[in-house]
């Protein structure tokens, strides 16, 4: 693929293993009725938009699920299971990392929250030995730290900004078909890497990018 100079990734689905369903299942479990008509990939109700953008913290974000729930859930068993979804950060995709950082300026690039931060923090330290995601990017950019999420132009704009990168260099990799339109829309070139598909699917043997 020529002229890329650049690549920002997403995290979750595309560079860490996630299953919704996981979360879903705890959750039903302590007693939300059908958490997919509240949370899903797709869309979510306020008190998620709220937390994914740093608008409220932890306690907030906690005491909204309570409502939702029977009482006196335990907190731990509500954050266990919010945190359900995070599974494992594949060997093979931090090795490309490692690979490609020395060829292009990379980047990562989530909607995300405080708590699963901690968790795929842990996760990393527990399966890799990393004191955190740093090391593998040049920038990482957290929806809940930066207040804007994916897929809004003014996301993609402020990376771009930030660090002088020429839209038309740069690539992108997500795995919700709303963020890669998102992305497409502010002039990024944009990659679904949609199931069974991973992202190092979109790779050759030397690393080199493969034109999808």
């Amino acid at each position: 693929m020529q002229g890329i100079k650049n690549i920002i990734f997403d995290l979750g689905g595309v560079l860490l293993n996630l299953d919704y369903g996981l979360t879903r299942k705890q959750f039903e479990q302590l007693g939300v009725g059908n958490f997919d008509a509240i949370y899903s990939q797709a869309q979510q109700e306020q008190l998620f938009d709220l937390y994914e953008t740093g608008k409220i913290g932890n306690t907030e974000f906690i005491k909204g699920l309570k409502k939702l729930l029977p009482e006196n859930t335990a907190e731990g068993s509500i954050i266990d299971a919010w945190n359900a979804m995070l599974l494992d950060f594949p060997e093979n995709n931090l090795h490309l990392l490692r690979e490609l950082k020395s060829r292009y300026r990379i980047f990562l690039l989530s909607n995300t929250n405080e708590l699963h931060i901690q968790g795929f923090e842990k996760i990393i330290a527990e399966q890799h030995c990393l004191a955190g995601l740093g090391s593998l990017f040049e920038q990482t950019y957290y929806s809940s730290r930066i207040g804007y999420r994916k897929p809004d132009a003014a996301i993609f704009e402020y990376v771009l900004e930030q660090n002088g990168l020429d839209k038309k260099e740069t690539l992108f990799f997500d795995d919700s078909i709303q963020h890669i339109e998102g992305a497409s829309g502010v002039g990024i070139k944009a990659i679904f890497v949609k199931k069974p598909l991973s992202i190092t699917d979109f790779f050759d043997a030397s690393y080199n990018l493969i034109e999808p």
